[in-house]
């Protein structure tokens, strides 16, 4: 399905970014792999893309220094599709909240965004290629959650940066969506529920659907939004969160 199409995905190293690649490597994409984890530490994460393409390539690019992103962008022969997935969630309580907190918050999820999605399309726009980007969003990027301010607000950022790309990036054939999962047994949120005991009471009662979801399920939502199925979907945030924004607080 996705034969011939180079995609970036940022974050790549960890659960849900390696979900994604793994995905787009076994819909035919060639994969470029980012992440600011070194080569040696993320040698399973790379193998496990490997195993569906073996030319996938790995690159340690921090989505905050944007001369690193431009760079590693005019590298690329080819650029057909972005998955803007690097992102952190540290909790602290509002009125404990740092500005080195908010700052990490705002400088990865939501600024490194800007980074990667603004360079990429560029360098689509100059090649005329009509790409994607998707970028990850979360079920709270609407609805306010307990302890993690600079979380929520960064990907309500980020909703509203998926729209402006979109209305501004349609003349040129550029797609702009994101998934917004919800409480994934992975990755930040896999840790808060072992980690963070208040976190995980929460969670017990929000799931209608009852159990969090997979990479999986997030990555193949990736790959629906990559391929020819939504050729007339932009501004698009796909939710995905088992009910969670239904608001079932009560049991």
């Amino acid at each position: 399905m996705l034969g011939g199409l180079t995609a970036i995905v940022t974050g790549a190293a960890g659960d849900l970014g390696n979900a994604m690649a793994r995905q787009l490597a076994e819909n035919g994409a060639h994969v470029v792999m980012w992440d600011i984890v070194p080569r040696a530490d993320a040698a399973d994460a790379i193998k496990r893309v490997r195993a569906h393409e073996s030319d996938a390539e790995y690159a340690e690019v921090d989505v905050r220094d944007r001369a690193a992103v431009d760079e590693a962008i005019a590298n690329l022969e080819q650029l057909d599709i972005v998955c803007s997935n690097a992102g952190i969630v540290e909790a602290q309580p509002f009125l404990e909240l740092s500005g080195d907190n908010w700052r990490n918050h705002l400088d990865i999820n939501l600024t490194g965004c800007f980074n990667v999605c603004q360079a990429a399309a560029r360098k689509m726009v100059a090649a005329g290629t009509k790409g994607r980007l998707i970028l990850t969003s979360s079920w709270v990027g609407s609805i306010p959650w307990p302890e993690i301010t600079a979380y929520t607000v960064s990907k309500a950022g980020l909703n509203m940066l998926v729209k402006q790309m979109a209305r501004e990036l349609a003349i040129h054939g550029i797609l702009v969506n994101a998934v917004a999962p919800g409480i994934v047994d992975a990755g930040l949120a896999g840790r808060q529920l072992r980690e963070e005991t208040q976190y995980a009471a929460r969670v017990a009662k929000v799931i209608p659907l009852v159990e969090p979801g997979s990479p999986e399920e997030i990555a193949a939502a990736v790959v629906y939004l990559a391929g020819p199925q939504t050729a007339y979907m932009t501004g698009s945030i796909l939710t995905l969160d088992g009910g969670c924004s239904l608001f079932q607080f009560d049991g």
